[in-house]
This record gives C-alpha cells, structure tokens and sequence, in this order.
C-alpha cells in the first residue's frame, strides 16, 4: 500500500521499521518539527524524524494542519491509507478523509479503556492485570472510532511503564502490518459505551509519594511514572526519584526505612525500592546507589 505515516517519539519508531519491512510505499512521514534540547539548546529532530532520515524518507514537520497550504499538501501525496502512533498533532476532517482507507491509529490500550494521552502509565497505576493494542480508524473523537484489530497481553508484577512501553509498540508494529494485510476483510468494531475510561495526561504534581498509602498503590505509582516524570519523594532533605519497586513483606510508621533492602513502609504492608536517581545524577540499582548514598534503617522518607 502506499502509506503515509505520522508519528513522533521513540514509541513510534519501531512501526515505521515493520511497515518498510513489510514493502508498503512510504510516501512521506510526519511528525512534529525539531525542538531545542541538550546543553546547547541546539534543535533537535524526533525519534521518528532522525528514523526517516535514516531509511532516506521523505519528513514533513508542519506545525498545524488545518490551512489550506497543508491539506493540500497530504492530499496529493494519493496514499491509500495513513497510519498514525503517538503523532501529537489534531488531525481535521479533511485530512482523516483524504487516504482511500481514511487513517488508522495505533493505540495502546484495549479500548474503549483508557481513551487518551497515557493509557500506559494509567493502565499500571490502576492496577489492571492485562493491557493491549488497537488498531483503530480514526473519526474527529478522542479514540472513539471503530477497532478494526487488537492484542491483549498481561502487565507483570513488577513492570515499569517503560518496559511495558518497549512491549506494547513491538505489538503494535505487528498488529498494524496484519491490519494492512487484511484490511478490505476486516470488520470495524464500534466500541461500547460500557467500559469509557479516560487516560488523562500525566501531572508532575501527581508525582510525590505519600506514603500513608496501602503499599500496592505506592508500588503502582512509582512503577507507572517510571521512568517519567519519575515517583519520588524527599530522603533526608534531597529529592530521589524512584524508579522501580516490587511488593514485599514488613510494617512500621509509614516512610519508615526497614531494612537494608530499602524495604520501605507503607500505610498497608511495604515495598522495596529496587531502582533510584538523585537531582543531578543517572539512574541507579538499589545496591550501587546504596554505595554512593547509604540510607539506614530507620530513616523516615
């Protein structure tokens, strides 16, 4: 098929790869425009920019789409259909019109569970035992159209938003070349009004721990902001990120440190902080951070 695909960040990238993998005709890639980052403040290309250029595709990077000049623009590249990962930008009617096909989504959820901009994080914070993806077609709604395909997998015990993240686009690379592949067979799915929920975008105030909690929300909330914008809370009188954690046996005033370990009480049981970052410094095993940052039994978080 000829394809015209859209999407920005690291998420993106792997469906790229599959869907020039599999043959199809990329006729252009959108995503949005270079931004400053580093030391330098120099611009930047995206994840899926840096991609295209790679694999020598043609990269639009408009900052809107809704003049005329754009429209025109993505409707005479003639694709049969446009696909569309984490892009970051409103698509307007005329364009979701414009492909043969009209334009399919890849989101990652089952839907209609966790409409919008962090069903990974929100999947995980909410303790669901199983999350997916979908390949949608795309209608003016806030993931509200059709499901042409989808993929549930289990999320583990002690999965980051990270590694479910890495997990969930490799699914979706495949599940969109399936889609394309069966694409004038398969039968869109209207989703159900039961079931609407809203993964809205990720606060950083959400982002201290209160430690009063029952220990499996704690763990939750740090293993579904990790690794941004990063759980953390103040160890005496420094900030720490917590980046990893798992459930563990104990109990005590809560922010109490138990052990060695970094088995941290709760307001219900405990947890055990496997993964930590200090203001200024990379990311740390528990047992490495230790070294360089040691935090004794009894000290109150």
């Amino acid at each position: 098929m000829r394809v015209v695909f859209m999407g920005t960040p690291d998420f993106s990238v792997p469906v790229l790869d599959a869907l020039v993998a599999a043959g199809h005709d990329i006729a252009a890639v959108y995503c949005q425009p270079p931004r400053p980052a580093g030391r330098g403040k120099k611009d930047r290309p995206t994840p899926v920019h840096a991609r295209a250029a790679a694999l020598d595709l043609e990269v639009r990077h408009p900052v809107s789409l809704k003049g005329a000049d754009a429209q025109a623009a993505f409707a005479a590249l003639n694709a049969d259909v446009a696909v569309v990962v984490a892009y970051g930008l409103i698509l307007p009617q005329v364009i979701l019109d414009a492909p043969t096909h009209g334009c399919l989504n890849i989101h990652a959820s089952l839907l209609p569970r966790w409409r919008g901009a962090a069903p990974i994080h929100r999947s995980i914070m909410a303790g669901d035992a199983e999350t997916g993806v979908c390949i949608m077609q795309m209608e003016a709604g806030l993931d509200t159209g059709p499901v042409l395909l989808r993929a549930a997998t289990p999320i583990g015990d002690t999965e980051t938003t990270a590694q479910l993240h890495d997990r969930l686009s490799e699914m979706g690379a495949r599940l969109i070349v399936q889609a394309l592949d069966k694409l004038p067979s398969l039968t869109p799915e209207v989703q159900p009004e039961a079931g609407v929920t809203y993964a809205h975008k990720i606060d950083k105030s959400e982002a201290q721990i209160d430690w009063s909690l029952p220990a499996v929300e704690v763990d939750r909330k740090i293993r579904g902001l990790s690794p941004f914008p990063g759980a953390w809370c103040e160890v005496e009188g420094q900030r720490v990120k917590l980046l990893a954690s798992r459930l563990a046996d104990g109990h005590g005033v809560a922010g109490t440190v138990l052990d060695e370990t970094l088995r941290v009480a709760c307001g219900d049981g405990a947890v055990e902080l496997l993964r930590l970052q200090r203001a200024g410094k990379g990311a740390q095993d528990r047992d490495v951070f230790l070294r360089g940052f040691p935090i004794a039994k009894g000290t109150q978080l």
